[in-house]
């Protein structure tokens, strides 16, 4: 099972990440944890070009998200799911569509396309995307990085676009409301999962 997790910085979408793998090793099943960009020696070096470096262009920000994500899938990704274990990944390609597709204007399809082709068409089985008002996220957040520094109008633009995404895959995209409890939201997560599978 291939899982991921969406959501503007303070969304909460790391600990409804952690608790899930936290769930998943407790009923004894083998889970891979990573993140994005991050997760091999490149995606963390990557990591910190996008989060912590200059600004870039648009599409030279997806390129290199792209890049980080293709070395995630080929290195950790690919491998955990052959050798039959649960991937829980914090953040995945939905961030592109949502950050450079909507936000950023570059579209939908022309990022997804790049992604799929980045990734050799792997998608997540189910995504959970933890929507909260994006000035309840943001004073839940501590060191903002690059993106998020661009203020809260750009994290709207990318609440909305992650809103959209959800009505456009509606059949891998579950939305949870920010606003509940973290129990709440990882009870959700594992009985809907349970329904999956």
């Amino acid at each position: 099972m291939f899982v991921t997790f969406e959501g503007i910085d303070g969304s909460g979408k790391t600990t409804q990440a952690e608790a899930l793998v936290e769930a998943l090793r407790g009923e004894g099943r083998s889970v891979v944890s990573t993140r994005e960009p991050g997760g091999t020696e490149l995606g963390e070096r990557i990591r910190e070009i996008v989060l912590d470096g200059p600004n870039v262009s648009g599409w030279s920000e997806a390129a290199l998200f792209a890049a980080a994500r293709a070395q995630l899938v080929e290195e950790v990704i690919y491998p955990a799911l052959r050798d039959g274990a649960d991937v829980v990944c914090d953040r995945y390609l939905d961030s592109s569509l949502a950050y450079q597709g909507l936000a950023r204007g570059l579209g939908v399809d022309r990022v997804l396309e790049l992604n799929l082709q980045a990734t050799r068409g792997l998608l997540p089985d189910r995504t959970f995307l933890v929507v909260l008002d994006p000035e309840q996220a943001a004073q839940r957040t501590h060191r903002p990085d690059r993106i998020e520094q661009e203020g809260l109008a750009f994290q709207r633009d990318v609440d909305l676009a992650y809103r959209e995404l959800a009505q456009l895959f509606p059949n891998r995209i579950t939305t949870l409301d920010g606003t509940r409890s973290a129990s709440e939201l990882a009870k959700e997560v594992r009985d809907e999962l349970r329904a999956f599978a």
